[in-house]
Formats: C-alpha cells, sequence, structure tokens
C-alpha cells in the first residue's frame, strides 16, 4: 500500500481494540460497493467518456472541497466555476489544481483530506503527498491516466465492484441515458431515482415551465391537478421500468399535511397562473408529501427524505454563480410533529418505507431513533453531508443504536458526486464501524461472531435490502 495511507487508519488507539477492529475491517474490506443514492451524472456512465481532467474530478464538481477554499477566501473563478455572462473567467484546470495543491494544508484532518488521499493512492496509484512542489506532475500525471482505458467510467465501475448505482433524476425530464445504459445491458447495474423538488416548489424560478416538461414527457395534460397526480404516477411507473428502487425528497422542512382536495386545486391553479397568495408554497408542499408517500405505498418506491438544508445562504455567491456552489447550511427540523400525520398514516403500512436523513443531529437520539424504533415504515439513514465524517459516522451509530439497535438503519450511501471517491467513502465508513463495533466486544457488550454479522449488515447488505434490491 502507498505510504500515503496508513493501514490502521481511523482504527481504534488501543491496541486490543484496534486489532478487533481489523478482524472486522478485513472482514468486510473486499465485499461490494452498494450505492442507493449518489449524485453521479448517468451520461459518465451511458457515453462511457473520459474525465476531462483532474481539477474537474476533484475540485469543481466537489462541494466539501469548494466550502474550505471559499471559506479561506479562494473565489470561485479560481476553482474553475463558470460565473454568469459577464464574471471573470474561470481559471485553467492546470491553475485550478496549483490552487488545490497550494493550500491543500487547510483539509487537515478533514474527510476531505481522507478522500482525496485515498483516490491518489488507491484508484491513481500516486503516493506523494499533495502540494505546490508536486502540483504539476500530479496534474501531468493524473491527466494521463483519465485518457487511458482503465480509467474511463465502466472499467472503473467494475474494478471498484460496484454492486448497482443510483443516480438522482427529475422527473420532468427524459431519460435517455438511463434508456441507453438498459439498452446496452447496464440497465441492473446504473438506475435512476425519482427526485421530483422541481415539480413541488411552487416558489421556485420556472416552475409552471417544469410542469409543461413534465406534461410533454408523458404525453399527459397537467393544466390540473388531477392530470398533475396522473403525469407524476407516470413517471414514477417509467423510472420503475428502468430499475428505480426509490424516490427522493428535499423539502427545507419535514412537513406532511394533507389539504382539502378543492383548496389544493385552487393553489395549482394559482400556481399556474402566476398568482401565488401567502402560504400556498407551503403547503402545496407539505401536501405533496402526503401524495408521495400514498404513491410509495402503492408502488413499493421506497421514500427518501433528505431534509433541514437552507439553500443558497450567501445570496452574493448565488447572485453571480448561481445554486449548488457548497453554501448551504443546515437549520432545526422538527420530525416528530412534521412527519405525525404521514406516519400515522403510512408508518405502519406493509410495504411502505421511508427512509430519513438529518442534518439536525440533535434529533438523532431524541425524535429519529424512538420513532424508528416504533414505526415499521421509518428506516434512518445514515450520516449525510455534513456528518459523513469519521466522528459524525460514530456519533450516529451511538445514538442510534442505543434506542433504535442496529437494524432500523438503512446501511451505508456514499452520496457521491464525485465517481472516483466511490470507494474511499465506502471504505471510511467501514472503518469507523469496525472501530465502534470492536469498542463494543472488547467492552463484552457483543459477541465477535455478532459484530463480524453487524459488519457485513451495515457494509453492504442491510441497505440491499432496505431499498429492496435484494431480489433484482
Amino acid at each position: 500500500m502507498p505510504e500515503l495511507l496508513n493501514p490502521d487508519r481511523l482504527l481504534p488507539a488501543e491496541p486490543a481494540e484496534r486489532a478487533l477492529a481489523r478482524q472486522l475491517s478485513d472482514g468486510v474490506a473486499d465485499l461490494p460497493l452498494f450505492c442507493p443514492h449518489t449524485h453521479v451524472d448517468p451520461w459518465v456512465l451511458a457515453e462511457d467518456r473520459p474525465f476531462t481532467d483532474p481539477a474537474a474530478l476533484f475540485v469543481t464538481s466537489d462541494h466539501y472541497v469548494l466550502r474550505t477554499l471559499m471559506s479561506q477566501g479562494v473565489p470561485p473563478s479560481d476553482l474553475g466555476i463558470r460565473p454568469k455572462p459577464g464574471g471573470v473567467p474561470a481559471a485553467t484546470a492546470r491553475e485550478v489544481w496549483r490552487t488545490l495543491a497550494r493550500n491543500w494544508h487547510l483539509f487537515r484532518g478533514t474527510p476531505t483530506q481522507l478522500w482525496v488521499e485515498h483516490q491518489l493512492a488507491e484508484v491513481f496509484g500516486i503516493g506523494e503527498r499533495l502540494g505546490a512542489a508536486s502540483a504539476d506532475a500530479t496534474f501531468d500525471r493524473l491527466s494521463e491516466l483519465l485518457g487511458t482505458p482503465e480509467f474511463r467510467p465502466r472499467a472503473l465501475y467494475s474494478r471498484f465492484g460496484i454492486d448497482l448505482l443510483a443516480t438522482t433524476d427529475a422527473p420532468h425530464l427524459p431519460l435517455t441515458a438511463h434508456e441507453r445504459l438498459h439498452a446496452e445491458g447496464w440497465g441492473h447495474r446504473v438506475v435512476p431515482t425519482f427526485r421530483p423538488d422541481q415539480l413541488v416548489e411552487l416558489d421556485g424560478a420556472g416552475w409552471a415551465t417544469v410542469v409543461r416538461q413534465l406534461a410533454a414527457v408523458t404525453d399527459i395534460d397537467t393544466s390540473s391537478f388531477g392530470g398533475f397526480l396522473e403525469a407524476l404516477r407516470q413517471r414514477r411507473h417509467d423510472f420503475a421500468a428502468l430499475g428505480a428502487t426509490a424516490t427522493d425528497h428535499g423539502p427545507a422542512q419535514p412537513y406532511a399535511r394533507r389539504s382539502p382536495p378543492e383548496q389544493i386545486r385552487a393553489v395549482y391553479d394559482r400556481a399556474l397562473t402566476g398568482r401565488l397568495e401567502a402560504g400556498d408554497a407551503d403547503r402545496f408542499r407539505a401536501h405533496m408529501l402526503m401524495e408521495f408517500a400514498g404513491m410509495s405505498s402503492e408502488d413499493g418506491l421506497v421514500m427518501q427524505l433528505h431534509t433541514g438544508s437552507t439553500r443558497n445562504h450567501d445570496r452574493q455567491l448565488f447572485r453571480a454563480y448561481g445554486p449548488d456552489m457548497g453554501a448551504d447550511i443546515p437549520h432545526t427540523v422538527d420530525f416528530v410533529n412534521g412527519l405525525a400525520e404521514l406516519l400515522n398514516a403510512y408508518g405502519n403500512a406493509p410495504g411502505f418505507t421511508l427512509i430519513v436523513f438529518t442534518l439536525d443531529e440533535t434529533t438523532l437520539a431524541r425524535e429519529l431513533a424512538p420513532l424508528a424504533a416504533h414505526y415499521p415504515g421509518l428506516r434512518v439513514g445514515p450520516p449525510w453531508w455534513f456528518y459523513d465524517s469519521p466522528d459524525g459516522m460514530r456519533r450516529h451509530r451511538e445514538l442510534l443504536s442505543e434506542t433504535a439497535g442496529f437494524y432500523n438503519g438503512a446501511g451505508f450511501n456514499d452520496d457521491a458526486r464525485n465517481f472516483t471517491s466511490i470507494p474511499a467513502r465506502h471504505d471510511m465508513a467501514r472503518r469507523v464501524d469496525s472501530a465502534y463495533l470492536a469498542r463494543l466486544v472488547a467492552e463484552h457488550r457483543l459477541d465477535l461472531d455478532a459484530a463480524h454479522e453487524v459488519a457485513r449488515l451495515w457494509a453492504h447488505d442491510q441497505a440491499r435490502e432496505v431499498y429492496r434490491a435484494a431480489a433484482r
């Protein structure tokens, strides 16, 4: 193994626990990677096109990298971000890579350091630590490798041992990339996920246009609320036909509440004509969570809820560069009251599964673990976004397991945008879980044989089961 990676990284410092953790980690290290929630562009695999350059792969598309560098005053244009018309031109790929290397010390002790160094060492065979002196040589070597057949996306997919990879897809747009993958025999390996947020955000830019696109892609009239629901059901069927097992929803608050039929139809009609009233957008969003839960109880698609983020908090950055620049900030949420109506309607329904992810750690032990310990239809998703770090993962295991046990989670998913980071993210999770289980064994709270079973469950089997991919 290259010197860049210590073989005992993330394992306990205490010798006896470390020895146990090594056994557990070794037992799951070679399991397939099951990836039920990613933000990988499906066209990357459909066209099997080479990655353009190291900067685009490691920097420009990675929110974790962008946030850290911009927090230290590095402007987005220096990171390869193209501004809106009239802005400062973006730096070249080599200049972006030099900026990353020159500022690599900023990532000390962060999960990003571990992810990037794992990619450099394990994926690309580069054992030298990144820095200003090594920037050009590393950039040249990465560029050379990315141009070879062995580093094209489909070759890496097979080399990584990926079991299944789900992308995140808007239902108002065609699924052309997935249709191509399906036709080429990759339909059981790369599947879409139904993400309808743009269709339920009435106050979002261009909502009426998005609804018209939904009508075009389904050939269903969406000028009425009934037609809108019919089109959504049709798209869910289309997604499932291409292998989808899940939907994904990202409201700011986990608030689900059904409105009377005549009231929600009136809200929809006002939205189409651009005459929204106060409270319409929130009412529609809450109603649609109930509608989507009802659809999942009927068609079996697992419902994911990623909530608790204030999007585009930096308004100046948003105006200059647009959304998704890393300026999304967690806020407090209320799952107990917000999901009460949804869980009372569907939480005990056979075949219904809701996976909830939180950015508010205080809710984990106080709300989500007790809810998951009661409702058979609720599972708690793995640490997400700001908390998919070694310490965040450890806290998550402690807070969830003490109330909900080991079997009311949803396994691990990597939430990756950078395709080559997927093995690094799974490796981190498996090592952290092994360290946690080793402590329980050392404290005689868990047998070693049981710990091996749980390590495998969390690393692979639980996610396949919860996302209903076991029968594929």
